[in-house]
């Protein structure tokens, strides 16, 4: 992973101060409501329903375990002993006091970390799948790609107040874990004509209000111009996005109003003026951000060694876990090992200090000393030897940390909704626990298999309903909490968004609708058809009978 520099460290301790003697002068007086919100904002700091929120970049992902114990450090003294990590990665804290932040973000900075562009109208952190550069389908490790973005972006002069908050992501494996054509700007990595890799480049994606899928701008990039390719789509839409509306400002509207033909068109034009210029990528600037994500020093192992084969002849609970939780490496002999912390009465994405003080040492021993938190709010071990994986799972396991659950319907993606959140229409935590309550059986959700649940409490779509296969989103209706549901939706190469199936549902309905559409899945699938192949099969309407059949 990457490692500040002396500019590095300069630069964010210059930041902290600056952000110390900004919340001096706004506690002070000095400052107005007004005149400290741009400053806060560029600094990651919120006003929540119940106190400041502070979101924390952790770029592409990755964390160590130093930055894992810094972090439950923070968990016990700043916040109420837990954080809460996000679809973009990123982790928050939502107690903390507005005058102990600069300590805070000083705390942070000894580890290299900070909370510098995770809000405000900026680039914000890159994301990028949780398997990059150990997925044994992946053409290219995107991480160095990633890393050369935010090092681009952070604190770019002219993109620093943009219309709207802008989100890259990148993907480099088969199958798309980062929602990369719900973003701003999507970015694959891809061979082109001549077998060389290179970029193919999306946008005008995104969700929110009006929900959109990204359209391809530049077919093929070479390397050294993905820089330039990205400036020139930020500066059309930074010239020409709207800024009179904020409902109204993202590229996604831009391209949509413009079309993708007359949008590709402008940014090509800008390519064209600034390509081969200083922005152009040299072979050594792109090895010096490879170097950052060499391989750890793998032993030359066996593929499924004795032990392992041993212990899931010998135990369903672990072989149970093994088949949901751990998927091929790309090195012989290691294992990915996925742990969700999504078990009934814990808020999905919900981490406490213990936990990540715990995973600090399991990250130590079994994977070196690194994790990954996904697009999904779970949390990845990389490298685990074969026959080191039902050690692991025990300790897990005597922990409850090992649900086997990876991507069955339990494993709900979900934003803090209305026990936090001061946008918030309804209350997201509690519906997820009450999914999870319907539906307690490990030999029913292996049954029911792959089935995504993406739960938000308002339209800006934290929790990305529109891509859910079953996407629940909270409305306000005469001051009631009430909840619409879609089918359908995808957030993989084969993205889609969900339609709406009908009018809302109360709190207290929503389990048993659920029960329901699962019910017509099971009835009309085919052999070892998932729930969304189904749902493009047969279509809403036989969904949508059962579903409201109870009113007639």
């Amino acid at each position: 992973m990457y490692h500040y520099d002396k500019y590095d460290h300069q630069m964010l301790a210059d930041r902290v101060a600056q952000f110390r003697d900004q919340t001096d002068r706004y506690l002070d007086g000095k400052l107005s409501d007004a005149e400290f919100l741009p400053l806060r904002l560029q600094n990651g700091l919120y006003v929540q329903r119940m106190a400041p929120m502070l979101r924390i970049a952790v770029p592409y992902g990755l964390l160590s375990s130093t930055q894992l114990r810094k972090l439950a450090y923070i968990a016990r003294e700043y916040d109420k002993g837990y954080g809460h990590f996000t679809t973009r990665q990123n982790i928050q804290f939502n107690w903390p006091a507005l005058e102990d932040v600069p300590d805070l973000l000083a705390d942070l900075a000894e580890v290299e970390m900070h909370a510098i562009q995770t809000s405000g109208n900026c680039i914000r952190n890159t994301t990028t799948d949780q398997f990059a550069g150990v997925a044994a389908d992946e053409l290219e490790d995107s991480r160095p790609w990633c890393e050369i973005i935010r090092q681009w972006s952070t604190f770019h002069p002219e993109f620093a107040y943009l219309p709207r908050k802008f989100k890259i992501a990148v993907c480099g494996t088969k199958v798309d874990q980062a929602a990369t054509q719900v973003h701003d700007i999507g970015i694959y990595l891809i061979e082109g004509p001549e077998r060389q890799v290179g970029f193919r480049i999306l946008a005008g994606g995104g969700l929110g209000r009006t929900p959109m899928i990204g359209q391809t701008v530049f077919e093929f990039v070479e390397k050294p111009d993905l820089l330039t390719a990205l400036e020139a789509i930020l500066r059309v839409y930074n010239r020409e996005g709207r800024r009179d509306n904020k409902y109204k400002a993202r590229i996604k509207i831009l391209v949509k109003e413009l079309g993708i033909e007359a949008f590709r068109k402008k940014a090509c034009a800008e390519w064209e003026r600034i390509k081969g210029g200083p922005q152009t990528l040299t072979d050594q600037e792109i090895e010096r951000c490879k170097s950052y994500f060499v391989d750890p020093p793998y032993d030359d192992l066996p593929d499924a060694p004795d032990t392992l084969t041993s212990a899931l002849k010998e135990n369903l609970l672990f072989a149970s876990w093994y088949s949901q939780n751990v998927r091929p490496h790309r090195k012989t002999g290691y294992g990915i090992v996925t742990l969700c912390f999504k078990e009934t009465g814990v808020a999905p994405g919900d981490i406490t200090d213990r936990q990540l003080d715990y995973l600090a040492e399991l990250a130590d021993h079994y994977s070196f000393g690194e994790v990954r938190i996904t697009h999904e709010q779970n949390i990845v071990l990389a490298d685990v030897r074969q026959d080191q994986l039902f050690e692991l799972w025990r300790k897990l396991s005597a922990a409850s940390l090992a649900t086997a659950n990876l991507n069955l319907m339990t494993d709900i993606i979900c934003c803090p909704g209305g026990d936090f959140c001061a946008l918030a229409n309804a209350k997201s935590i509690p519906i997820a626990e009450s999914i999870q309550r319907e539906f307690p059986s490990q030999e029913e959700l292996t049954d029911i298999g792959e089935l995504d649940i993406n739960i938000s409490g308002c339209m800006n779509a934290c929790g990305h309903h529109h891509v859910g296969n079953i996407g629940i989103l909270g409305v306000d209706k005469k001051g009631e909490e009430f909840y619409q549901l879609s089918l359908g939706g995808s957030s993989k190469h084969d993205a889609s968004l969900g339609k709406i199936i009908g009018p809302a549902f109360a709190q207290e309905e929503i389990p048993s609708v659920i029960r329901r559409i699962v019910d017509v899945y099971r009835e009309h699938r085919q052999e070892g058809e998932a729930f969304l192949a189904t749902y493009r099969r047969i279509g809403m309407d036989p969904f949508k009978e059962k579903v409201y059949a109870k009113a007639d």
